[in-house]
């Protein structure tokens, strides 16, 4: 990273002689981040002041052992690991990359306004969740910039708009159950004045202004500064999610999740773009599970411009998991948001998709099934794979989700088998839809299927054995057929509780 340009509020970086010490770098940016000063930074860690302020200052080499508990108390989402390693390996350090212009329609009156670093805190407490916003914004253009546009929304019912439109409409968010404040400058010495510029039953756009009671401070040409927000949401309003989108040029992302222990939470990511379908992080999120709050954090470099980061999360103690609660597995996957088989969507043929028209519908069913397959993951171990579709989850498309024993994943829109081949054999299959019980099931060991693509092209894709039969189950989910239907007469499924292949793989 290049040094800051005369006149910016960031910090000089540490002289090392002509190349850039990385590591102490980012040591610095994650205590700007975090709001530490170096002495505190040093009791959190459990270091003597004078190590940290050499090590920051790039006179004194860290450690490994340094490195991990700064990562731990800066919570640097394994941006300090990284780091880290580069350091060891004597890496020149990145260069800035060259501001893009933001979207005049996501930023309106922003000039050429980059992010720094944008770092997130969102915490759970008796029901309310707070975020606490952070930004280091810096003006890579030609005229002053006097405001910055800010998004709440909320979604309780993600995959279910119906339901959550009527929630909304019901009981809107409102601007006293939000709380706003916003503040300019380090420690939150400047009180920033702000805007409503649309107020939606579920959606708050506002102008935060660089104004308030110490008067006008507009950010010039050429300066950086943090500005900080914060508002509460009831968990009535909140869903299990926060998502992330690149709106300007930024170069650091940070999320960081606070949740009390004894919820027992698991957290997961999606990444999702303009051009791509919903697909794990590409780094693991890291957790810190001291103390009575497990804190989830995470970062990126450089995420591209509309991407979209999703955490979501499940309170493991409120429905119990396989094994550890008297909740029966129907029971879990119900409270996971899996629809039952009383449910007459299960009966029915699911609607195709008319790709590519539809493509961002269809990407939005994925990314909704994604997440569901994440939830149901940290409640039950899939040996054989699983999968999961459409109609399981509420939504009335032809789309579905598998994924291997080898950890592949297989999306598939309007599929069919359109024809079968090899040997037929019977093995034992679970349903999501009732997963009290499972059944003996005849499948063929080849099937040919069609399936359309994002871009709205027809393919034939054969699948085979294991494989094949977790694809043939899902598409008779889009098909109205559940896999009772195919077992063969006066053979009936056996209570879970007497199957005997959890965790193992198809047997061939």
């Amino acid at each position: 990273m290049a040094a800051p340009a005369a006149g910016t509020s960031g910090p000089a970086e540490p002289d090392t002689g002509g190349e850039v010490n990385v590591f102490a770098v980012e040591l610095r940016r994650w205590r700007d981040v975090r709001g530490h000063s170096r002495a505190t930074l040093a009791k959190a860690m459990g270091y003597d002041r004078s190590y940290v302020s050499k090590v920051e200052s790039g006179t004194e080499r860290p450690s490994e052992a340094f490195a991990a508990h700064a990562e731990t108390a800066l919570r640097a989402g394994g941006a300090l690991r990284t780091a880290f390693r580069d350091y060891e390996a004597h890496r020149p350090a990145r260069a800035s990359r060259p501001p893009a212009a933001p979207d005049p329609a996501e930023q309106a009156g922003s000039g050429s306004l980059v992010v720094d670093h944008d770092d997130a805190t969102l915490r759970y407490d008796d029901g309310v969740y707070r975020l606490t916003q952070r930004r280091r914004l810096v003006n890579h253009g030609a005229e002053p910039i006097s405001r910055y546009l800010i998004r709440i929304s909320v979604d309780r019912y993600p995959g279910d708009p119906e339901r959550s439109n009527q929630l909304y409409a019901e009981d809107p968010l409102s601007w006293d159950e939000i709380g706003l404040q916003a503040w300019h400058g380090q420690g939150r010495g400047n009180p920033m004045d702000w805007t409503a510029h649309h107020d939606r039953a579920a959606f708050k756009e506002v102008w935060l202004l660089f104004s308030g009671d110490h008067g006008h401070y507009p950010l010039y040409p050429g300066e950086a500064c943090w500005i900080e927000y914060e508002y509460t949401v009831s968990e009535e309003h909140w869903g299990n999610w926060f998502q992330r989108a690149v709106r300007l040029p930024t170069r650091t992302l940070s999320v960081c999740l606070d949740f009390p222990a004894d919820l027992r939470p698991a957290v997961w990511g999606l990444h999702t773009s303009m051009t791509a379908l919903a697909m794990p992080f590409a780094t693991a999120i890291g957790r810190d599970d001291t103390g009575e709050r497990h804190v989830f954090s995470w970062s990126c470099e450089d995420p591209p411009l509309h991407a979209r980061y999703r955490l979501e999360w499940d309170f493991r103690n409120s429905i119990g998991t396989a094994g550890e609660s008297s909740a029966r597995p129907s029971e879990v996957m119900a409270a996971l948001g899996v629809v039952q088989d009383s449910d007459p969507t299960l009966r029915r043929v699911a609607r195709h998709f008319d790709l590519p028209a539809e493509a961002e519908e269809a990407r939005r069913v994925v990314t909704a099934l994604n997440s569901a397959a994440e939830r149901v993951a940290q409640a039950h171990a899939f040996g054989k794979g699983m999968g999961i579709a459409a109609p399981q989850i509420g939504i009335d498309r032809a789309a579905a989700i598998v994924r291997t024993p080898d950890g592949e994943a297989i999306t598939l829109f309007n599929p069919a088998i359109i024809d079968s081949s090899g040997e037929t054999d019977e093995q034992y299959e679970g349903c999501l839809s009732f997963f009290d019980v499972r059944g003996q099931v005849p499948r063929a060991h080849v099937i040919d299927v069609e399936h359309t693509t994002i871009d709205g092209t027809t393919r034939i894709t054969r699948f085979e054995r294991g494989v094949a039969r977790l694809i043939a189950h899902e598409i008779d989910h889009l098909h109205g057929h559940l896999y009772v239907d195919r077992m063969r007469e006066g053979v009936d499924p056996i209570p879970v509780e007497q199957y005997r292949g959890t965790g193992t793989t198809w047997k061939y």
